[in-house]
């Protein structure tokens, strides 16, 4: 199970990257927002 939102997650943002991030500031956002899509995701699974 944790492996499967893991790869969604990776999946969502890699899509995420190629659709948005036209500059630095706009990658290092959606770095970020990734981020905390796993850290949520990390703590609805303790």
């Amino acid at each position: 199970m944790t492996v499967r939102i893991a790869v969604f997650l990776l999946a969502v943002a890699s899509v995420v990257g190629l659709a948005g991030c036209n500059t630095v500031a706009g990658a290092g956002k959606d770095i970020q927002t990734a981020g905390e899509g796993i850290e949520k995701s990390a703590e609805n699974n303790q």
